[in-house]
């Protein structure tokens, strides 16, 4: 008993040492090591241009509102946002949820107003929040939308807003996983650089 307690012991603690290096030092460096592969390397240490947290920006004056938005967030007080950047989360509420879709529909109403068109023309990922409620990238078809806005509030010729859009669009991963995308912050960003 005592010749099997040792070797379960020692099995034991061959264990923990080989996972404590697998776990604790080859695999750190497998994964620093491929964030140094070339294209990676410049977000890899936080040190990128693009942000990857987004707060929907609020205007001084609503009806001379310059910003791009972001998709709204469940974390906010308002429909539309600004988010609560202290905490972060979906709104857990379902498809059927009369809630949700009492906000999905006031939303589609504030957006359309303040775009000047018709709700229909509202896309989905500017009514439905984010699963974390921090997302910066929305759709082009948002970005579209929004950019009549932006260019009459600027005084930015609309070309020049499109072209803006244009340069903050992502592709696909890879060219063919998820949907082209638009960094709202760097968008943002863009815009008040163009004035």
């Amino acid at each position: 008993m005592l010749s099997t307690l040792r070797r379960q012991a020692g099995t034991g603690l061959i264990v923990l040492i080989v996972f404590t290096v697998l776990c604790g030092i080859v695999y750190p460096f497998a994964v620093w090591g491929v964030s140094r592969i070339p294209g990676l390397s410049a977000t890899a240490e936080g040190t990128g241009s693009t942000p990857v947290v987004a707060v929907d920006p609020v205007a001084a004056d609503p009806n001379a509102d310059p910003f791009f938005h972001t998709r709204p967030a469940a974390s906010s007080e308002d429909v539309l946002g600004p988010a609560d950047t202290s905490t972060s989360g979906g709104s857990n509420k379902a498809q059927d949820s009369t809630d949700l879709l009492d906000t999905i529909s006031q939303r589609r109403a504030l957006i359309a107003q303040r775009e000047g068109v018709a709700p229909e023309a509202v896309p989905a990922d500017a009514v439905a929040a984010s699963a974390s409620g921090l997302d910066p990238d929305i759709s082009p078809a948002y970005a579209a939308l929004q950019a009549a806005r932006v260019a009459r509030v600027t005084g930015l010729p609309m070309a020049r807003v499109q072209q803006l859009v244009a340069d903050a669009t992502e592709g696909r991963i890879l060219g063919f996983l998820g949907e082209p995308t638009v960094n709202v912050p760097g968008l943002n960003a863009a815009v008040a650089a163009a004035r």
